[in-house]
């Protein structure tokens, strides 16, 4: 059981399983793995003895090796799905670490990685007192002398020395 399910994880790189199943294969194909990043003839025949399957020892070694082999262990993760329902066993899924999508795109931006760690403490201050301060600008205009209200002629004849004030039209 444990070659065949073996030899379907190094295949299609995931498998849906038990948890118990998936703690077992674990500890089964992790030292193939380990034993595939060299690639020599005894390795190949070792692990051909395990497996059993032509197709699975080409592709572990042609191209799992290869993304495998900066890796020092820890070749495979379980995710726990929930329970099933006929019997409530603890399902999972078991996959090469190497070949998840998900967790790589994470990685390769930067973000989750410990050299990208920074504090909460202070965290846009400045840029945060520019921008209300750009803001402050735009919301209050500042108006020149030569366009106040009172400056500027209502039927547009005569200039400001010919102006009324307000103290003189209430006056008159």
């Amino acid at each position: 059981m444990l070659s065949n399910m073996a030899s379907s994880l190094i295949l299609s790189k995931r498998i849906k399983t038990t948890l118990a199943k998936a703690k077992a294969l674990r500890k089964y194909v992790e030292p193939l793995l380990t034993r595939a990043k060299e690639d020599t003839t005894h390795g190949r025949r070792i692990v051909f003895s395990h497996l059993s399957n032509k197709y699975s020892v080409a592709e572990l070694f042609d191209n799992i090796s290869k993304k495998i082999t900066e890796r020092p262990g820890g070749y495979t993760r379980i995710l726990r799905l929930g329970e099933r329902q006929g019997d409530k066993a603890q399902v999972c899924l078991i996959e090469l670490v190497d070949y998840n999508d998900t967790y790589q795109k994470r990685s390769r931006t930067g973000k989750g990685s410990k050299d990208s760690r920074r504090s909460r403490r202070g965290t846009g201050r400045k840029k945060r007192e520019q921008q209300e301060a750009a803001v402050s600008e735009i919301k209050t205009p500042s108006i020149t002398p030569s366009a106040k209200k009172e400056d500027v002629p209502r039927d547009g004849s005569g200039t400001d020395s010919e102006k009324k004030t307000p103290s003189d039209s209430s006056s008159s």
